[in-house]
């Protein structure tokens, strides 16, 4: 390889071109797709040629629209994460700010989020962030953007306007909000570091118990 197709290479991998249209938009899809499948199956280590030949494109279309294999593996976990918790991250807002029933909205919010972290794929991908966060710690801060964190603003101002008026007692909402997933959500995450999970059971009594307890704990007030 000369100097010159060195330096192109090199370009081209740190700086993705801007393609906009609908045939842009498609190559886009199908690469990720692929990708999403190739990281999953293969890991951080799955070949950027079969990428492309999965998502039938070459592999400078890639790095047209990627620049790297950090940059594309960021797009998976932000695509995979809004695949996963758009309708729980929505509908834990239209719930916090409709209903006057924090237990229900609370323990709605909580099935939604164990519901979608827990899906196969999503553990996959999330183990994959673990073992590779050393090397680039830009990927936990993706998934951290992009995870149930997102719910944190319905949260705070449901939480808020509750205290306002008078009907929870909540000195320090950030970590309430931290208490909350530590009940109801991270058990699931923890036992998948180990390969196992929790039945449907243990589940529901976790949310419950877990949403009780909290509500208990901050003196909510029923309506």
């Amino acid at each position: 390889m000369t100097e010159t197709s060195r330096n192109t290479t090199a370009t081209r991998a740190e700086s993705p071109r801007v393609l906009t249209g609908d045939r842009a938009a498609r190559k886009r899809e199908a690469i990720i797709h692929a990708a999403r499948s190739a990281f999953v199956r293969d890991g951080f280590d799955a070949a950027m040629d079969a990428i492309a030949a999965d998502a039938g494109v070459s592999k400078v279309t890639v790095y047209n629209h990627y620049g790297t294999k950090e940059t594309l593996f960021m797009a998976v976990i932000g695509d995979a994460l809004e695949e996963a918790l758009a309708d729980a991250i929505s509908g834990t807002a239209k719930r916090l700010q409709d209903s006057d029933d924090l237990r229900a909205a609370l323990k709605w919010t909580a099935s939604a989020w164990v519901k979608s972290m827990t899906h196969p794929d999503m553990l996959a991908l999330r183990r994959l962030v673990d073992s590779e966060v050393r090397r680039f710690p830009e990927l936990g801060v993706a998934w951290s953007e992009h995870g149930p964190g997102r719910a944190r603003p319905a949260l705070a101002a449901a939480f808020e306007r509750l205290i306002a008026a008078g009907r929870l007692t909540m000195p320090d909402v950030g970590t309430a909000i931290l208490q909350l997933y530590a009940l109801v959500l991270y058990p699931h995450l923890v036992h998948s570091t180990y390969g196992t999970t929790l039945d449907r059971r243990t589940t529901k009594r976790l949310i419950d118990t877990g949403v009780d307890m909290f509500l208990a704990y901050y003196a909510y007030r029923e309506a």
